[in-house]
């Protein structure tokens, strides 16, 4: 299987080539680049190979993941949503819905996960979002905000309130419906080519079998299931991040010259170039602990999850910004690997459980009288 991940690896890096710049100014990826790497299962790769997926554990998963996300983090967004829209129906859904749903994820059609809404960030308890049944049918009313690859979706996993017996429910929803509008976010400060989009959703009627699992759940266990994937997915990613700002601002400091040597001579360039090594490090660690913690069915799981996500979005940012502090001028042009990292990094804090959300976990667990090494 590590030989079908470089060959995965090896593939991406033919298919981005040079233009991640292009398509982070444009603020588009190609459709025929996303179809194709749908239609391969490259875009859930964990989704059992019975349904067209390629059955990968986590560990496959975080390696081909942090590799897009060093070559393009607008890629490895869609990457990580249709992971997540994939990971939902495969957890929530029955036998029949997966065999439908996962076919279609693994054949080319294009997901999104909406959670966010207007009045529901972080507090995702806050939800409005009407799910009712009618009949053979189920209605879907609400407004969802920044929805990453939504512009480019075919389906979207919708998280909503059951009307009908207080619970709540995900329901797959086609953006072709009528009553879905979908409209992209323009101008976002980061992964500006991952087709964030709102979508609202007026009365809109699709068959009760796209309520996943019939329904009736407890919202935070639906929420914790597709945001538990997506962090692990975001973490990976910025250890993609740190890899590509750590290659720029190697080769430049090797080649940029400066009172008659190479910057990288200079003890405080060379000061930064450590401390981008270290940010590497520290995520890549937390991210390998955190995918065997996933692939061992450890009960450390969720802590190292979230750890992982905290570390890696964090060294992200600060090492996205001694990146542009080491190539100075030549890394402070809109669109170059370095700019976008700043950016995109800065996102990364924010989606999938912010830093201050993740620090009220972390502290949650230490508050419940779990010392260090022990499990919850």
């Amino acid at each position: 299987m590590t030989d079908a991940v470089a060959a995965a690896e090896a593939m991406v890096t033919d298919l981005v080539g040079d233009r991640a710049q292009e398509w982070d100014r444009s603020g588009r990826l190609p459709r025929d680049l996303l179809t194709k790497l749908g239609a391969g299962g490259y875009l859930c790769p964990r989704a059992p190979a019975g349904h067209g997926g390629l059955g990968w554990d986590s560990a496959q998963d975080g390696r081909f993941t942090a590799h897009v996300g060093s070559l393009c983090s607008s890629l490895r967004s869609v990457l990580t949503s249709q992971g997540m829209a994939a990971w939902t129906i495969d957890r929530l859904g029955a036998d029949d819905q997966r065999a439908d749903l996962l076919a279609r994820l693994t054949g080319g059609d294009l997901a999104a996960v909406a959670f966010s809404e207007p009045g529901a960030g972080s507090d995702l308890s806050a939800i409005t979002t009407r799910l009712v049944r009618d009949g053979d049918t189920v209605v879907v009313t609400g407004v969802k905000t920044w929805s990453t690859a939504a512009a480019y979706a075919d389906l979207v996993v919708v998280f909503g309130v059951l009307d009908d017996d207080g619970g709540a429910g995900a329901v797959v929803v086609p953006t072709a419906a009528p009553g879905v509008r979908v409209d992209r976010i323009a101008d976002p400060l980061g992964c500006r080519a991952a087709g964030h989009a709102d979508v609202r959703l007026d009365a809109v009627r699709v068959p009760s079998a796209y309520l996943l699992g019939g329904g009736g759940q407890f919202l935070p266990l639906l929420v914790t299931t597709a945001l538990a994937y997506g962090r692990m997915s975001v973490a990976w990613g910025c250890v993609g991040i740190l890899r590509a700002c750590l290659a720029a601002a190697g080769a430049h400091a090797r080649t940029r010259e400066q009172f008659g040597r190479a910057i990288g001579g200079h003890q405080l360039v060379a000061r930064h170039l450590a401390e981008l090594l270290v940010a590497e490090r520290n995520a890549t660690h937390a991210c390998e602990h955190a995918s065997r913690c996933w692939d061992q069915g450890s009960p450390d799981q969720v802590l190292a999850t979230v750890l992982a996500k905290h570390v890696s979005a964090t060294e992200a940012a600060r090492g996205a910004a001694v990146a542009v502090q080491v190539l100075a001028s030549a890394g402070a042009r809109d669109g170059t690997a370095v700019a976008r990292a700043l950016r995109d990094a800065k996102c990364m804090e924010i989606i999938e459980g912010s830093n201050e959300m993740c620090q009220l976990l972390l502290a949650d667990h230490v508050l419940a009288g779990a010392g260090a090494g022990e499990r919850t």
